[in-house]
Parts: C-alpha cells; structure tokens; sequence
C-alpha cells in the first residue's frame, strides 16, 4: 500500500518518540504541517526560525535526546542556519528536515532559491557545520535517508544533520513497505569503550603522579557521564577542573570541584591545571578560551605537565597539546572500565589530597570576600554580581539555567554555582547572541516540572523577542531575567580598553543611554513584565514570577563592569601588541 512521504515521515517521527517538532510554515512543508495536525506530535510554531534552532538546541540539551526541527527552504533556511551551527559546535544532536524547490524546476531559480553557482544545491549552505546534509532526489530514497539522519546524529560525537526535501516529494506516494524495513534497520549504535589494558594504564599512571588533575568537558554532559565521573574522582582523590561547558559536571559545593579554567577562570584554578604533573582531559577540546588561547604556562604548561585525553572525537586527540595516553571512547563507557578497574587495583581507594581540599574551600572562601560588596550592594543600576547572587538564592538546587554571552556566561561560570549536573545550557562553541533566551523554551519543554529561568543581555534578548508570543501560545513558563547594561557589554569593555571609544557598542539616543521598555514590550505579547526599580526589588519580583508558573520578564538595571579574570586571551595581543593594553581585564 502506498501512502504520501509526508503522512509517513510523522509516522516515523512518532515511532521514534518524537514529542516536539520546532520551526516555521513556508509553502515547501506545508504538508508536512497539515500531517502533524493529525499527530500526537506539537508543533511548537515560532516566529523566526533562529528561535526554532535554538529552542530545538535547549530541549535536545535538557532532554537528552535528538529533536527536529521543521524549516523552509531560502531565507527559512538561512535564518536557522545560526542555531543549527550552535548546536554544531556543541555536539547537540539534532535532525533539521527542510522543504526545497521542485525537482523538476531546479536550473529555472524558482521562488527562494538560492542557485548562484549550482541548480538545487540550497543544502549546501549547511555543509561546513552539519555533520552530513542529503538532498532527497527521489522519493523511495526518503524512508532510508531519514532512518541514516537520526542514526548519524546520535552516533559518535553528537551533532546536527539536513534533510533537504524538494517539496514535490513531500506530496509523492511511497510503498509503506519502505518504511515498516527501518524497523529492521539499526537503530542504535553502540559507541566504543575503553580495552582493559588502556584503563589499567591510566589508572596507575593517576594513582602514582604526585599532583594529578581531572579535566572535564561538556562530553562528559553528552554523554551522561556524570556519576561515573564523581565515583571515579572520589575513588581516586583527584580534584576536577572543567571547561566552560564542563560546568555542573561535579556539583560546584563538592570538595574536589575546583572550578573553571582559562580567561575567566582565576588564578587559583589556573595554577592547579598548569601546575599539574598530570592532567586527565575527559570529553573536552581545549577550546581558546578555556586554555587561555593556549598561551604557555596560564592556564596549562604541556609538555611539562603529561596529558591523557580521552574524547569519542579522534580529531580532538592531540588537537592542541601533545598526549601521552590517547584514547578514543564514549566517556559513559571509559569511565565504567575505569571505575572497575580502579576498585580493582585500589579496593580501598586513595588516601590523599587532604590539603588541597582545604585550599579549594579556603579558595571559595576568599571568592566570596573579594565579591562580597558587589554581591551586597544596595546600588542601582545592580551589580552583576548580586543579580547572579539573588538569581542563585531564591532558585532551587535543580532549576535550569541557559545564558547568552557577557556577564551572564562568562560570570556564571566563574561566579554561580551549579548543583545539578546538565542543569546549565550555555553556547560553549558558537557563543551566540540570542541563545539563551530561546533554548529556555526547549528546555522548559524537555523538563516541565523544573524551574527555568534565562539569563541574558539586552542585546541577546533584543536579538529574537518574537519568542515571547510562542511562550504564550504553547503555555511555556519560562523566567527571562534581562541584564540591562544597555550595551553590548563586552565589545564596549574591550573596544574602551584598547582604543579609548565605545562607539558602536553603546545603546543610545540623543547621546544619552538608551533602551527598550522589555517589560512593556513583554506585555504586549501577553506576557507579564515587571521593570525592576530597585535592587532591593529584584529578589522579591524573581520569587513571584517562579512561583506565578506562567511566562514572565523581569527588566533588570545592570552597570556596565567588567567581569574579572586572571587568564590570558589572544585578542588583547592582536590589539594592542607590545602594550601594557595587551592584558587588561575586559568585561
């Protein structure tokens, strides 16, 4: 029997548990649409298809899980580039299926395609980010197309693929034959472990280096790693540095958490991964500015210091520093041998590290001194820092939390602590504007019985507030607290340090300081807005909008300061070179 590829592609999106398809009407899905009106399946309608990427990008993050996204071809396409390339750069998983023009006009530029160098190759605009991009050329192709693009984005090291669809094939029949045979097809790929022999080397290599370091990164996360890692770092009395999106692997209250590396990082976490005689990297990258644009002896001294480095990406192994142990496994896997291994060779564990555990707490101690005025101050505009503060005492252990970039990135990583691991969604990769308040839709979605709430800039907010009406619609009751600098905060912090102007990065009219009314513009979508007028005000105000459970903007005052840090970036040089400029603190 022969039914429409669109009417069996839901089909197939229901036997794999799809619950949320995201993205935006164009007249090249529009079958698919009027399908999924049919289906148990929600359609969650945004207004521009970023928003659709970067909400897909957050559930995919909360839920663990692949998600879909559902776009139009040319300027749809285009628009949801940017999310899609996030979530590329961070390992999410994520199956984009686009609409396209019809087969048979390809070499006529028909309506929104983009042909300039090639008939029918708008897919191509993915290629540099997705892991594979397929154009459909014939509709019995599809059911085996679409089985190969989930199966590649969960497979190895995460990551989002296209399915082009010229939207005549939509409409075309196919044999339901071709469909019931994926159910026949593998539909899990079992990712490399690590061999008894390698896990035994690590192990007494670890147990016998005098100043060992953990590593992590966010593939500890991806790969729902967590707990194996803590009994291993407990087991072995090693204490844990992470990555930016390592953040929250190991609870950030536990006595071997030492915290975040790089630029933002302090000297104190630095000096434990550059000082280290042994340095056990976990599902990391090493990225520019977690290792201090990989200066020498900031944030890591290899070769001095010996690297062991296990990543389900090869490509990743020795990528930046030299490695004496390599090994290529899913982190899940590696860390099971390990452990077994481990209680093994060491039954009752290593007795160590004492010392260094007093540091760590003596460490947290003097963080909190040296922010404890901002953290208490009455001023307003408000502190960044007691904005994290108020944000991180009123909100349960367990809330979720996605940021943007600025103040709330780079401070949260530094500054807030995270209890729950995979609680935090950040744009490690990509850093992108307009991230966080939009992946707090997908992850609300994904995790409706936790608190969420999306801290983000006046300018990542200002990026999409569309997004606010698909909050409405779909009964979403996320928290967005917007840290109003009125500024692109950062690039005004680096700009002022280096050639004395902010200009370009400072909002403003009539040459005084300038923003929106977010919470007016939140009511008028149909969400509540409170403008906070006070510092005093704000933990109040945060406390009602959790507790109301419905969709609410808080417009918080924020001063334009800097976020303080030890390490080294790159760009200061580039800047400034031969200057004293070169290494300033920027926000």
């Amino acid at each position: 029997m022969k039914k429409l590829v669109s009417e069996q592609l839901v089909t197939y999106l229901e036997s794999r548990g799809v619950e949320y398809v995201f993205g935006l009407c164009g007249h090249t899905n529009i079958a698919v649409l009027a399908e999924l009106d049919k289906s148990p399946i929600t359609f969650i309608n945004v207004r521009h298809e970023q928003i659709a990427s970067h909400a897909a990008d957050g559930y995919a993050r909360a839920k663990r899980e692949t998600s879909v996204v559902l776009s139009h071809l040319g300027p749809g396409l285009t628009n949801a580039a940017t999310g899609v390339a996030n979530a590329a750069l961070d390992s999410i998983p994520m199956v984009v299926i686009a609409g396209d023009v019809p087969s048979h006009y390809y070499g006529k530029h028909p309506h929104q395609e983009v042909n300039m160098h090639a008939d029918g190759a708008q897919w191509e605009i993915y290629r540099p980010f997705v892991k594979r991009a397929w154009r459909v050329d014939r509709e019995d192709l599809f059911p085996e197309i679409i089985q190969k693009a989930f199966q590649l984005a969960e497979s190895g090291r995460p990551g989002p693929v296209l399915v082009s669809v010229p939207m005549d094939i939509f409409s075309k029949e196919v044999d339901e034959e071709k469909f019931a045979l994926l159910k026949h097809h593998t539909q899990v790929v079992e990712k490399p472990a690590l061999d008894e022999e390698t896990a035994e080397r690590i192990v007494e290599t670890l147990a016998n280096a005098e100043r060992p370091v953990i590593y992590a990164g966010g593939g500890v996360v991806l790969s729902q790693a967590e707990e194996e890692l803590r009994e291993f770092v407990e087991h072995m009395n090693i204490p844990v540095a992470h990555s930016l999106m390592g953040k929250g692997v190991l609870p950030d209250d536990h006595p071997l958490t030492v915290g975040m590396t790089g630029f933002w990082g302090t000297t104190f976490i630095n000096d434990q991964t550059k000082n280290a005689d042994y340095l056990f990297g976990v599902g990391t990258r090493f990225s520019e500015a977690d290792s201090s644009s990989w200066y020498q002896n900031v944030t890591f001294n290899f070769p001095k210091t010996k690297l062991i480095h296990i990543d389900i990406d090869p490509s990743e192994i020795g990528r930046n520093y030299p490695v004496e142990i390599g090994a290529v496994a899913d982190l899940k896997r590696a860390l099971v041998a390990l452990n077994r291994v481990a209680k093994q060779l060491y039954p009752n564990g290593m007795d160590r590290n004492e010392k260094l555990k007093e540091d760590i707490q003596e460490y947290r101690k003097s963080l909190r001194a040296s922010i404890h005025e901002n953290v208490t101050s009455d001023a307003f505009p408000m502190k960044p820092e007691r904005i994290l503060a108020d944000v991180r005492e009123v909100l349960p252990r367990d809330a979720y939390i996605t940021t943007d970039v600025g103040w709330n990135k780079n401070g949260v990583g530094q500054q807030f602590p995270i209890y729950t691991p995979g609680s935090i969604l950040t744009p490690g990769g990509y850093a992108t504007m307009g991230f966080g308040s939009a992946a707090a839709l997908g992850a609300k979605l994904a995790q409706p019985n936790k608190v969420v709430v999306s801290l983000i800039g006046d300018g990542g907010f200002g990026q999409n507030p569309s997004l606010l009406a698909t909050a409405v619609e779909e009964k979403i009751p996320v928290v967005w607290v917007v840290m109003n600098n009125s500024a692109y905060g950062t690039i005004a912090g680096l700009e002022m340090a280096h050639y004395d102007t902010t200009y370009g990065t400072l909002f403003k009219k009539d040459g005084e300081s300038y923003t929106p009314n977010f919470a007016e513009i939140a009511k008028g979508f149909g969400v509540k807005g409170v403008k906070i007028t006070s510092a005093a005000e704000f933990k109040h105000e945060l406390k009602a909008a959790i507790k109301v459970n419905e969709p609410v903007v808080l417009d918080v005052a924020m001063r334009n300061e800097p976020v303080p840090t030890d390490g080294q970036w790159n760009i200061n040089d580039i800047y400034s070179p031969n200057s004293e400029k070169s290494h300033v603190s920027i926000p």
